[in-house]
């Protein structure tokens, strides 16, 4: 039996806004064309690969050529049809209710990354831009994340010292340089970290570049390792 509520103001569609059977949902059409990630993926970066999953430790091109630094990595989605439509509703179109849905995406593939005593923490922005974009969309699927797998969070354990431009259009050495000395760990919350296991959370992994700068600043700062998971990857055909 619906809630008087659910008469008034029934669930709707998460991509769409057609009319679903229940709340954070996403309706049949939507659900076949957002392309979650299954199977056989890269354990660095999370990305899909041809073959099946035995388990063992295997990496696309782009991580057999570019050190990652953090241990292992996953994302939930492709960035691309109505997974780039969701990731750009949430980062670009005040769309903060997503937020809930895509932490439980996330923790789907997360959920193996977890390490005894994990510290969960999204990406920093610069202090200017949030101002400007008033929320950190990290952040907020951080919140999430670090809720549906009951772990701990810290919202800024890392700070973004110097505002850089905008990487979309930039290639892979130009996103790196970029964002050389950029993150730090946050004096304040640097004692949350030390010999723990974090989990680092962003919206959508490119090159790595921002990812890599933000698990550097950890291990600099005393975490014992760091591990990624995004909700979307942006990656080549397979």
């Amino acid at each position: 039996m619906q809630s008087p509520l659910h008469l008034i103001y029934p669930s709707q569609c998460m991509s769409c806004r057609d009319l679903v059977e229940g709340d954070n949902a996403l309706c049949g059409k939507c659900w076949r064309d957002t392309p979650f990630i299954t199977g056989l993926t890269c354990d660095k970066c999370g990305t899909p690969l041809l073959g099946d999953d035995t388990g063992e430790s295997i990496l696309c091109d782009d991580c057999m050529t570019i050190a990652r630094p953090w241990a292992k990595g996953r994302a939930a989605l492709l960035y691309q049809d109505n997974g780039r439509k969701l990731v750009l509703a949430l980062k670009h179109g005040d769309r903060l209710d997503l937020a809930t849905p895509a932490g439980q995406w996330m923790a789907q593939v997360a959920a193996p990354l977890i390490q005894p005593d994990t510290l969960i923490a999204p990406v920093p922005l610069h202090w200017l831009r949030l101002l400007k974009r008033r929320y950190n969309q990290s952040a907020l699927l951080a919140k999430s994340l670090a809720k549906v797998l009951d772990q701990s969070y810290c919202p800024d354990l890392l700070v973004r010292s110097k505002r850089t431009r905008s990487l979309d259009g930039l290639g892979r050495d130009a996103r790196f340089q970029m964002l050389a000395d950029t993150i730090s760990a946050n004096p304040k919350r640097r004692h949350r970290l030390i010999g723990r296991s974090i989990l680092l959370v962003d919206d959508v992994m490119t090159s790595g570049a921002t990812l890599a700068a933000c698990t550097e600043a950890c291990l600099a700062a005393g975490a014992k390792d760091v591990f990624t998971v995004t909700l979307a990857r942006v990656a080549k055909d397979v």
